[in-house]
């Protein structure tokens, strides 16, 4: 099989939608932006045994490769429209490439964004994918707009998937009862739609990749504002309290990474408008604290008691000396 047959066998007819005029089988794709929008464009990379495993099953290789990429999206209000795929492969192995594929056009199907081009080549296992998005002008959700005075939400449970890679990592630990926790390591849904709901309601917004604490951190650093975070209100599922001890397990919500929530700010006068209407489409949206005028982030616990919450997130490079 050759690297065409290779493209044409696993990577053709992956989503669609209006945007896309031609898609892959030239030498580029053509792409439509519609009348007052503006293109959102993300791009992430996937390394074997940096963000994933190398032997984690490839239909969750591929879901997480693209869903990294609409939860970027989703941070900034944007419309899924289409990605492309550069892809590093060792071998032609015809069942991980089935599984692969099958992985990125379920999410592909879910959230009609298309595939459009991309590049197949031979070494190591590495993904990286380019997505695109449409927003109408001047609405894009950005981390600079956040105020004093506004709340802060998440939208799901956080801490899951850190605490999922945590348990794998323990060999003498069973992984038959951990579920849902590997669910939201391997399978992030990525919260386009509720992304999308926040459109003029909030004033910022991020993806929770790197931790809660490194994520907000980034929106508080461009608005030039602070934070202060409700412990007891951080999200923390069932099923984490049932597998783990409650020592931890804010720790791994606060610093723990791979969750893919959206955090954002919104001003007192919209948070029932937001509710609600978040309430009408059954989504269900966290309350952690709210924005001050100073900066940095503190946690307040349930005595009242603060501390000083250090933005501490992954860093590829930490390890390696200046």
């Amino acid at each position: 099989m050759s690297e065409f047959d290779l493209i044409k066998r696993y990577f053709t007819n992956i989503g669609g939608n209006q945007f896309v005029r031609l898609g892959i089988g030239d030498d580029a794709a053509i792409t439509t932006i519609p009348e007052y929008h503006e293109l959102v464009t993300t791009v992430d990379t996937l390394v074997a045994d940096v963000h994933f495993y190398s032997d984690t099953a490839p239909e969750l290789i591929g879901h997480k490769a693209l869903a990294v990429n609409l939860s970027d999206l989703a941070a900034m209000a944007a419309t899924p429209a289409w990605f492309t795929l550069s892809l590093s492969l060792p071998a032609k192995d015809e069942d991980w490439l089935r599984g692969f594929s099958k992985g990125i056009a379920s999410l592909a199907r879910l959230y009609d964004i298309a595939l459009v081009g991309g590049d197949t080549v031979k070494g190591p296992l590495c993904i990286t994918i380019q997505a695109c998005g449409l927003v109408e002008k001047g609405k894009a959700l950005l981390r600079s707009g956040a105020q004093a005075g506004d709340a802060i939400y998440v939208t799901g449970e956080l801490g899951d998937a850190s605490l999922a890679l945590s348990l794998i990592k323990d060999e003498n630990r069973s992984l038959s009862d951990l579920g849902e926790l590997l669910e939201q390591l391997h399978k992030p849904l990525p919260r386009v739609k509720q992304g999308l709901l926040l459109n003029g309601l909030a004033t910022s917004a991020i993806d929770i990749s790197d931790g809660l604490v490194a994520d907000l951190s980034h929106i508080l650093n461009a608005s030039n504002v602070g934070g202060e975070l409700i412990l007891d209100s951080i999200p923390i599922s069932d099923k984490a309290r049932s597998v783990a001890d409650e020592d931890g397990l804010l720790d791994k919500a606060l610093y723990g990474g791979d969750d893919y929530e959206l955090c954002f700010t919104v001003p007192q006068a919209n948070e029932d408008a937001l509710l609600n209407l978040m309430d009408e489409q059954g989504y269900k949206i966290y309350r952690i604290g709210h924005v001050v005028a100073d900066s940095g982030v503190l946690g307040i616990d349930g005595n009242g008691n603060t501390k000083i919450l250090s933005a501490v997130g992954y860093d590829h490079f930490a390890d390696v000396s200046s």
